[in-house]
């Protein structure tokens, strides 16, 4: 049987085919060089199962680190343990209304052709509960991915495993010890959770989580360590948002107003999107802006590929792995 890798070399030769193969090639070479790649997660790439894929490149030292919106984070360890009550609507574009409202009054919010049940988690809630209080107890706050590998850690939370741990992209990055920056954490269930156990008074106060601009200091350090050792880092984006915008800041914040000036620019980037190209967007702005910004060199491999992520991401995560 041919390979993904053969057939996209002999078809992939126009238009947002090549440049998804020039992608997968060029991350190829940054790696065969001795580079690292920082990957991104917008959109609800977890409900769309990408880990099924993201986490053998994990797994197998093709990615270093991750930022993704509190969604995506959540949302792989809600299909992890609650993937069998998931309900799948592929008509979705002929539901009315009224249609919606059904499924909101079952109990199910949908995210395009997948319903979540409104109950995930609940059973490992108590569980995620009780260590917040003892962060915020205790005085020693961590970040939301701290939390979600000390929770995969509880005596007994492998058994309530729904699908199987090789398809969870969070069980891949704790089991490879990588960090996942999650800028605007609030903005997600386990988030609104958080807040309603403070206004309930079962946590103390907000103190259990680290800040935003603590996360932004810890990717400093960690880009800072890499560029120390002379290992340049790729820039792989799927989507837009603020899981692109608050990671690749972090070069011109050193340049600028750390002052660290021979700070590295990212060695590569590329971004799937289904943006147009426009006029004061982030996710719609091509990469050349960026270069204005201080975040990319005029020589940095750029790529954008303008497709469904749910599709083109696991091409190049099967290029790049040579399958």
């Amino acid at each position: 049987m041919p390979s993904v890798s053969a057939f996209m070399e002999q078809h992939f030769r126009h238009f947002n085919a090549r440049e998804t193969l020039d992608a997968a090639k060029a991350w190829r070479a940054l790696l065969d060089q001795g580079g690292a790649m920082f990957l991104t997660l917008a959109g609800a790439m977890s409900t769309a199962e990408i880990g099924v894929s993201l986490a053998k490149m994990i797994r197998q030292g093709k990615v270093a680190a991750i930022c993704c919106t509190a969604a995506n984070l959540e949302e792989d360890l809600f299909n992890l343990f609650n993937h069998n009550e998931y309900k799948m609507v592929p008509g979705y574009r002929d539901l009315s209304p009224e249609g919606e409202k059904e499924l909101y009054e079952a109990g199910f919010n949908r995210v395009t052709d997948t319903c979540i049940p409104e109950g995930v988690f609940r059973q490992v809630q108590a569980r995620m509960a009780r260590l917040w209080r003892e962060a915020a107890e205790t005085g020693q706050p961590k970040f939301p991915w701290e939390f979600a590998y000390a929770l995969l850690d509880e005596p007994g939370v492998v058994e309530l495993y729904q699908v199987p741990a090789e398809h969870s992209w969070v069980l891949a990055a704790k089991e490879m010890n990588l960090p996942i920056y999650t800028p605007g954490w609030e903005d997600c269930t386990l988030g609104n959770i958080f807040v309603s156990e403070v206004m309930h008074g079962k946590l103390p106060h907000h103190g259990a989580i680290r800040h935003g601009t603590e996360q932004m200091e810890h990717l400093a350090r960690w880009y800072m360590h890499k560029a120390a050792h002379k290992i340049p880092i790729g820039f792989f984006q799927i989507g837009g948002g603020i899981a692109g915008d608050f990671p690749i800041c972090v070069v011109p914040m050193l340049i600028q107003d750390m002052e660290r000036e021979d700070t590295p620019f990212w060695a590569y980037f590329a971004q799937i999107g289904d943006s147009t190209t426009s006029y004061g967007s982030y996710s719609g702005a091509v990469p050349n802006e960026k270069i204005t910004w201080g975040k990319l060199d005029a020589d940095t491999p750029r790529f954008m590929i303008n497709s469904d992520a749910a599709i083109v991401a696991p091409l190049i995560f099967a290029y790049v792995l040579g399958e």
